[in-house]
């Protein structure tokens, strides 16, 4: 069987017209698919008070005011916080007075209630009792339980909102020291363990004493996410899973913070390029066939349209910012490809 040039004409012809639109496509395939994996992170990120710039330990170096961000780093307490009343203070982020009294509860199990004691951290009314003969309780503690925070708490180089600091995971138990307590409080109590007791005996305490201990959020490498609010870190307003920031110890990735947080895709740009020179390629092929040649102004001008319209379309109702530019993009792109063609039809 003998091939006529017609024939390789033909074929060569349709190669070309199949190896442009299999690029074309790949060029918009990828384009949709990188928009898509965005959008989609986008929308997990909002759920949690928007896209989120990743510092890491560089701190306010790059920060935007108003954004939300990820840092990482060691806890630094600048202004440690302190106990008044009892003089304690510990280089801590927060630190808490735990007050317990040894009183008697009611237990039930079933069968006739009984009675133990043992130290609870709030007032037990006795008159509620089945029984309350012989296990009276004293009624309101004399001191209270209180929380004391850090003047200033630092990760990062940002200082740390309230609802932030509150948000810190951990605590350890400190040992009182009886040096610093006033003297009015020091001849009513006794270190025993990690508190202080007014028990006579403290391995034998009685009816109505009062055990103080105080508890330490540890210094330790945490990642936090939230707004910033000049130096700053606060949560974000209005934020669909209502809190706005999180707290995590230890150096954190986001999708590990956030679990139903999409990854977004990598090399944003260089695939966005990439995609325009494929659909670019494939237009200069299906139109080769004609000219014998590609027009690059023309083969560009229309890869940027095409990937430009899908794009364009995708974001609109996501971030209508993002679809304008895209979409002005491929009408500057359309009107480039037109005057280009017009300028080809006169050359011939």
């Amino acid at each position: 069987m003998n091939w006529k040039p017609r024939d390789a004409s033909a074929i060569r012809r349709l190669l070309l017209l199949a190896a442009g639109a299999i690029l074309v496509l790949a060029g918009v395939s990828l384009a949709a698919l990188t928009e898509h994996g965005l959008i989609d992170y986008q929308l997990g990120a909002e759920r949690h008070g928007g896209q989120v710039l990743d510092l890491g330990g560089d701190g306010l170096e790059d920060s935007q005011s108003g954004a939300m961000e990820r840092v990482t780093g060691q806890v630094q307490v600048i202004e440690a916080p302190l106990d008044v009343q009892f003089n304690q203070q510990a280089v801590a982020p927060v630190l808490t007075r735990h007050v317990e009294m040894f009183q008697w509860h009611e237990v039930q199990a079933g069968g006739p209630p009984e009675y133990e004691l043992d130290w609870e951290d709030h007032p037990i009314d006795s008159s509620h009792f089945q029984r309350p003969a012989g296990h009276d309780n004293p009624g309101q503690f004399p001191i209270q339980s209180a929380q004391f925070d850090a003047g200033k708490v630092r990760v990062g180089g940002f200082v740390l909102s309230s609802t932030i600091l509150h948000a810190l995971p951990g605590g350890e138990l400190i040992t009182p020291d009886m040096h610093r307590l006033p003297s009015n409080l020091g001849a009513s109590f006794s270190v025993y363990q990690n508190y202080l007791i007014t028990s006579a005996n403290p391995s034998d305490p009685r009816l109505g004493d009062i055990r103080v201990s105080w508890e330490a959020v540890p210094l330790q490498v945490v990642t936090v996410v939230g707004k910033a609010n000049g130096d700053i870190l606060v949560p974000a307003d209005h934020a669909a899973d209502g809190k706005g920031y999180d707290v995590e110890v230890g150096d954190r990735d986001l999708v590990d913070i956030f679990s139903d947080l999409p990854v977004p895709p990598r090399f944003i740009w260089p695939r966005r390029v990439f995609s325009i020179l494929l659909a670019a390629l494939g237009v200069g092929l299906l139109f080769w066939y004609r000219r014998d040649r590609i027009d690059p102004t023309f083969a560009l001008a229309t890869g940027v349209l095409v990937v430009g319209a899908v794009v364009g379309v995708l974001w609109l109702g996501s971030d209508n910012g993002v679809a304008a530019v895209w979409i002005v993009l491929a009408v500057i792109s359309a009107a480039l490809a037109t005057w280009r063609l017009r300028m080809k039809q006169r050359e011939n």
